[in-house]
């Protein structure tokens, strides 16, 4: 769960700054790894047995309390000025926000468009 949340927030952060196709990992993703991970988020929160290995149920609060702690290790792996100067807050809210609703999202570029400059 937690490669999800981290490859989701770094594939949004890319894509809204205009880039198709990120470097992520040395592996080359697009949208459809970005769709994946938060739709295996969103169907592990709301599948009643869904539970990391130690036991701990998939929940919002779970996701909620980890994106903080992959978005703290993405600015250790870009340095602080890359992080700052990045989209990752509003990524990691976009992936939030998909991941945590009641209704299945059928697109995340549908819910990050908006943000587009």
């Amino acid at each position: 769960m937690r490669l999800n949340i981290n490859v989701g927030i770094l594939y949004i952060e890319s894509w809204l700054r205009g880039v198709g196709a990120a470097a992520l990992y040395n592996l080359m993703e697009d949208a459809a790894t970005a769709e994946i991970s938060r739709a295996q988020i969103w169907q592990w929160i709301h599948h009643p047995t869904a539970a990391l290995d130690d036991g701990r149920k998939i929940s919002v609060d779970l996701v909620q309390s980890i994106i903080p702690e992959e978005l703290e290790k993405i600015k250790e792996m870009y340095g602080e000025s890359l992080f700052n100067s990045g989209k990752f807050g509003l990524a990691s809210q976009i992936l939030e926000d998909l991941a945590v609703n009641d209704e299945f999202a059928d697109f995340l570029t549908l819910k990050a468009y908006p943000y587009l400059d």
